[in-house]
């Protein structure tokens, strides 16, 4: 590890193989994995026919570059759009990239209509990503410190507060697009008011902003839908995401539609390893499995089970402020900074993440079953009692 910059905290642990939810470490101890890599692993690990669709891309073809067609790209382009409602495709390699090219496309949309400093709406909260223009978007100080001077072209709001979204669209005359994210992950699991989102694709209409949704997290599966937006019956200009959309492969994309299709011209925007035909192969495997074990609805069914086991077990906890979640998307709000419950999770062999300082975060595979939404129920419960008898000495 000394070779390693220190970016990360990492755990001392090293995992060596996994299956489905479980992984294995160097010492042969199983691990019941519920945050999947960070939203990453939706169909868990070493699903069989992410594998083969790896195995056999990797023996005919693995990079040309997008100086030429792609096949696997242009059908992946094709299933993502008609399984979003959206038109076109770029493909990179990350959720911060398919947000820099939604943060470029609305700078550009800007110019066209004669702005000469575009701005673009984003909330407070909210994470974007870690390059220097998604780390701006990013509503989070502390992952701002000591690396301005930020991006300039970017106004903050409150998530979920539509009456001083309309005031600041009203009043700024520079702004060409609103980001936001559809439930906020690493702000804490917040999920706003159903009225948010077609809320905000009203004012965008009235306003003629481009509706910018970051789906990097919640994208692919997670909340029981394809995409977060859908359960709001909208569509927006501009969608990215990434993470569930490679279960593990490296991939990300940014869809547009109307208005936002055209903005690019050659030249404008590009990726080296973007949309290569390795990372597609591995995509369409992902995006054929989850509609053919119909996992959208076994997504939507599971995580009403587990609130529910969560709530039972919970609920009245004196620590425990709220229980919140979208499918496979749940927070447990504890009263008080709970960090350190990631090591007590790892000593009870299982792996959860704490966000926003007190929010556990829940992340589990897409295809976890009953016998696991106990498990990680009671688990979670246990590792809260730890937590509580830890400090009320």
């Amino acid at each position: 590890m000394d070779a390693l910059l220190p970016t990360y905290a990492r755990k001392a642990v090293s995992f060596t193989h996994g299956e489905g939810a479980w992984l294995w470490d160097e010492q042969g101890e199983r691990y019941l994995d519920a945050l999947s890599g960070i939203a990453v692993c939706g169909l868990g690990h070493a699903h069989p026919a992410v594998a083969a669709a790896l195995s056999a891309q990797a023996q005919t073809l693995l990079h040309t570059s997008n100086l030429y067609r792609i096949q696997k790209q242009e059908e992946l382009g094709t299933r993502l759009c008609a399984i979003s409602g959206m038109e076109k495709v770029f493909f990179c390699n990350s959720g911060a990239e398919a947000n820099e090219t939604a943060i470029k496309l609305a700078r550009m949309y800007g110019h066209k209509k004669g702005i000469q400093q575009p701005h673009t709406l984003v909330f407070e909260n909210s994470f974007h990503g870690r390059t220097m223009a998604t780390l701006t978007a990013t509503g989070n100080r502390a992952a701002h410190a000591g690396f301005e001077p930020l991006v300039p072209g970017f106004v903050r709001a409150h998530y979920d507060n539509i009456g001083a979204i309309r005031q600041l669209c009203a009043q700024h005359k520079q702004l060409s697009a609103i980001l936001v994210e559809p439930i906020q992950g690493e702000g804490g699991i917040h999920i706003p008011s159903a009225a948010f989102l077609p809320e905000l694709r009203a004012i965008c209409d009235d306003n003629d902003l481009l509706l910018m949704i970051d789906e990097v997290q919640t994208g692919n599966g997670r909340t029981g839908a394809w995409y977060g937006y859908q359960h709001a019956n909208i569509l927006p200009d501009v969608m990215t995401t990434a993470k569930g959309l490679g279960n593990g492969m490296p991939i990300g994309a940014c869809l547009t539609r109307s208005k936002a299709n055209e903005l690019f011209k050659p030249g404008n925007h590009g990726s080296t390893f973007g949309g290569n035909p390795l990372a597609c192969a591995a995509a369409l495997a992902v995006l054929e499995t989850i509609e053919s074990q119909q996992l959208l609805e076994h997504v939507a069914e599971t995580s009403e089970r587990l609130l529910e086991a969560l709530r039972t077990r919970l609920s009245q906890h004196p620590l425990c402020d709220d229980i919140r979640g979208q499918g496979m998307m749940i927070g447990i709000e504890l009263s008080q900074p709970c960090t350190e419950i990631v090591d007590i999770a790892l000593e009870q062999k299982l792996l959860i993440n704490v966000t926003a300082g007190k929010v556990i975060r829940l992340l589990p595979p897409l295809i976890i079953d009953n016998q696991q939404v106990e498990l990680i129920a009671e688990g979670v419960a246990r590792c809260v009692e730890i937590f509580t008898e830890r400090h009320s000495n």
